[in-house]
């Protein structure tokens, strides 16, 4: 997980942060700023379904995949 340090500045009435290129969005990408105490967790507020395909593409593929217990469902009267 990318871990970068700025600093804060002003830009005009506003406080401002600059986003190293390696944790940055893009150009005019729309975040979401959610503020708990001292942790601000930024996101993108919009993606469009090619860039979440996009991402979830680059996620960690397993090296198999679990095949469900065939367990019966008992039955439950009153239900």
């Amino acid at each position: 997980m990318p871990t970068a340090h700025s600093r804060t500045f002003r830009s005009g009435n506003s406080e401002a942060v600059r986003l190293p290129k390696d944790v940055a969005f893009g150009i005019d990408t729309e975040v979401v700023i959610v503020r708990s105490g001292d942790v601000m967790t930024i996101y993108p507020a919009k993606m469009t379904v090619p860039e979440m395909l996009e991402r979830l593409a680059e996620m960690p593929r397993p090296n198999a995949i679990e095949a469900r217990d065939e367990a019966e469902i008992p039955e439950r009267p009153g239900l």
